[in-house]
């Protein structure tokens, strides 16, 4: 299927918007240097409780074996999920994705330190734009230094005007400009493989005010070594909109940044084929996805790579202010199943194309 990117009309404002890239220099750690994910199953708890503990992991493990993950609602679908003993400030990105059946969507609106811990604080909305309750999928990741060649690793934090965050597991610069109200156009260079696409990406809104925005790929393609994306956001009525957002990529290497563990990974994008579907333990173009009903609804399945504390995200693909997450929680004994839903802006179940990325902790 074709992707509407830059081999087209659009890469012209796309090359015009370098003019506004900004460079990220490399650190001297190794990849990635602190991390957690978890899932949010109950987003009503009114005191700090432990999050499910199946579903959740995190770089604080090695030191704190016995520390684990927890949350609490602080208002109306605004949630803390606390990760432990990993505290790095406003220092990484932050991804979530919602997990229900109503079309629900859901937005980071702040991650920072308290304590020895890192709080990522998240706002979910209904369709309209109410705020409102939902389970949720959550993590944070922070990085720096150089990768060897055969995987690959970057994100963005894009806010007000620019880049405020960069980082590129081959020591390059990324870039990111806007094309217009609500659309952006980031560059990873050196991440890929040789004008083949592969990997994948993931995308989430940022929004420090609450206001009920989120975010997509709209298209994403490869020059060289190159990986070029588009993120399109949108407001309650489905209109461009502004906003903050993090975008990040992964190659060969789980969504957290980290390889070896884990060592169980896949990823998929439904538009295209290749090695942006992936699977550590059985190889390019091992996991699938078939249509269920109602239509838009969909069960994608990753073998042999459910193993131990595992995490999924999905984000939408394609034009149009549709968006994706997850039915409810994934099932994994070996072969993982992940189930899909995607939604137009009034919340109805409409067909539409995703990415998705699981890992487990090992």
């Amino acid at each position: 299927m074709r992707l509407r990117s830059f081999v087209s009309t659009a890469l012209a404002a796309v090359l015009a918007a370098a003019a506004a890239l900004v460079p990220a220099a490399p650190a001297a750690a190794a990849t990635a240097d602190r991390w957690g994910f978890a899932f949010v199953k109950d987003p009503t708890v009114s005191v700090w409780t432990v999050l499910d503990t199946t579903r959740q992991w995190g770089s604080w493990k090695t030191a704190f074996p016995n520390a684990w993950a927890d949350g609490i609602k602080v208002g109306p679908g605004r949630f803390q999920v606390r990760f432990p003993q990993v505290g790095a400030g406003q220092r990484g990105v932050p991804h979530v994705t919602p997990v229900n059946r109503s079309g629900h969507y859901c937005e980071v609106v702040r991650w920072g330190q308290s304590g020895a811990d890192q709080i990522v604080d998240v706002q979910c909305h209904r369709p309209g734009g109410a705020r409102e309750d939902t389970p949720f999928t959550v993590l944070w990741t922070t990085s720096s230094g150089v990768l060897p060649a055969g995987n690959s690793y970057a994100y963005v934090q894009w806010a007000g005007s620019g880049l405020i965050q960069s980082y590129n597991s081959t020591g390059m610069g990324n870039g990111a400009g806007a094309i217009g109200v609500g659309q952006y156009v980031v560059r990873f260079p050196g991440v890929g493989l040789p004008d083949l696409l592969a990997g994948n990406v993931q995308v989430t809104a940022v929004q420090p005010n609450a206001l009920p925005r989120r975010c997509k790929v709209n298209s994403w393609g490869a020059l060289g070594t190159l990986v070029h994306a588009e993120v399109f956001c949108y407001d309650q009525a489905g209109a461009y909109a502004n906003t903050d957002f993090a975008l990040s990529y992964h190659r060969r290497r789980s969504v957290v940044g980290s390889y070896g563990p884990p060592n169980h990974i896949g990823y998929l994008g439904t538009a295209v084929g290749g090695p942006t579907n992936d699977n550590s333990m059985v190889g390019v173009g091992a996991n699938t996805v078939v249509p269920l009903a109602p239509t838009g609804r969909f069960l994608a399945t990753f073998p042999q790579i459910g193993v131990r504390e595992t995490h999924v995200q999905v984000v939408a693909q394609g034009p149009g202010s549709n968006y994706c997450h997850l039915t409810q929680p994934w099932s994994y004994t070996t072969d993982a199943e992940v189930d899909v839903l995607c939604f137009d802006n009034a919340g109805v179940i409409t067909p539409h194309r995703f990415l998705a990325t699981f890992t487990s902790r090992v």
